[in-house]
């Protein structure tokens, strides 16, 4: 599904692979995250971390009538508080949805996946 508006210069679509990406490239931003999981893991039973170019693909974007809502699943740094890590992702990806695309998100669901040391 996308999501469609007119503006004053035209119709507008933005498809759930756009929102998807963006809300991944933000969440990996935040502090604690090592990276993004797979959402298919769950049945597979392999927890992977997505390079830069999958963001989308540990995020899922659903649509009911008029509200929006994305699912992430998220692997965070060993040693971090995970409800503060969990709650910094919630924030920066309504903000920058709001901010890039304009899109008022109903909920941001986390869903941690693993807990990884990460190498510096």
């Amino acid at each position: 599904m996308a999501i469609e508006f007119n503006t004053n210069d035209g119709l507008v679509t933005i498809t759930n692979e756009v929102i998807a990406t963006i809300a991944g490239g933000a969440a990996v931003e935040c502090y604690g995250i090592v990276g993004m999981a797979s959402k298919s893991q769950i049945r597979d039973g392999i927890a992977e971390i997505l390079k830069k170019e999958n963001y989308s693909r540990g995020v899922v974007v659903r649509q009911d009538d008029t509200h929006l809502h994305v699912d992430m699943y998220i692997i965070v740094s060993y040693g971090t508080k995970i409800s503060e890590v969990a709650h910094n992702v919630q924030s920066q990806v309504k903000y920058t949805l709001q901010q890039i695309l304009g899109l008022e998100i109903d909920s941001v669901n986390i869903y941690i996946q693993g807990v990884r040391v990460n190498k510096e």
